[in-house]
């Protein structure tokens, strides 16, 4: 099973950035699969999460802000995110949503 995030790098405030998560190794929507992040010095905050019915759900404070979507041939889950902040400056991470799995995360600074 392996989960490998891409995507991130420096970025401007303002700007959007999408992520990608591409999945081996398990069978999809066997699985409920989250975005995760972490910050300097924070710990691991909750993002979104896509439901193995196709369904999301979103952190109240990301809700407008980020957009989780993808799968199906691609094995491809995604994470847009919109108007970056230097606040989102972390690493971001795709796993399972009970755990068992993650990737090895990808960074994304925002900067001017």
């Amino acid at each position: 099973v392996q989960l490998v995030e891409s995507g991130g790098g420096l970025v401007k405030p303002g700007e959007s950035l999408r992520l990608s998560c591409v999945l081996s190794g398990f069978t999809l929507y066997t699985f409920a699969l989250t975005w995760t992040r972490q910050a300097p010095g924070k710990g691991l905050e909750w993002l979104g999460t896509h439901y193995t019915d196709g369904s999301t759900s979103y952190k109240d404070s990301f809700m407008g802000r980020v957009e989780i979507f993808g799968l199906s041939a691609e094995k491809t889950l995604y994470l847009r995110m919109n108007n970056l902040k230097p606040e989102y400056t972390a690493v971001y991470y795709c796993g399972t949503l009970d755990g068992r799995y993650r990737g090895q995360g990808t960074q994304v600074t925002v900067s001017s």
